[in-house]
């Protein structure tokens, strides 16, 4: 039995150059302008929680804008919409803070609960248990 034998690749031809004015390379378009005229951004930490206020995100929104929304039906926190947009940090800063500039979503603190239940719930609990 013989061992099968190899083609050789030959290497690709190169494209010929553009000449002068001829397919000029323009600058990519930027996707996302990361700070706004006046620079300012909300206080928010990882766990304020963010909820949109319309189910349906306007037509003038960014594709990110519009996924942030969407997600935002429900109360997230920043770092839950981070994780999910694969989006840093300082870029979900950045989108948050002009959701809220346009009123489109509400920023909350989470709410905290106390530590200790109160007592005397649970002694109604269990008196009603005992009754059983």
């Amino acid at each position: 039995m013989t061992p099968p034998r190899r083609q050789r690749r030959e290497p690709a031809p190169e494209p010929p150059k553009p000449q002068e004015g001829e397919g000029k390379v323009s600058n990519p378009e930027r996707i996302y302008v990361v700070a706004g005229p006046d620079g300012e951004r909300a206080e928010l930490d990882l766990v304020t929680l963010i909820v949109a206020r319309a189910a349906d995100p306007p037509p003038s929104a960014s594709p990110e804008q519009a996924a942030l929304l969407r997600l935002c039906a429900a109360p997230l926190s920043v770092a839950e919409l981070s994780a999910y947009l694969s989006l840093p940090f300082s870029a979900m800063g950045v989108l948050v803070t002009e959701l809220l500039a346009a009123d489109l979503v509400t920023a909350r603190s989470p709410i905290v609960r106390q530590a200790l239940p109160d007592r005397s719930l649970l002694e109604a609990v269990m008196n009603g248990l005992q009754r059983l």
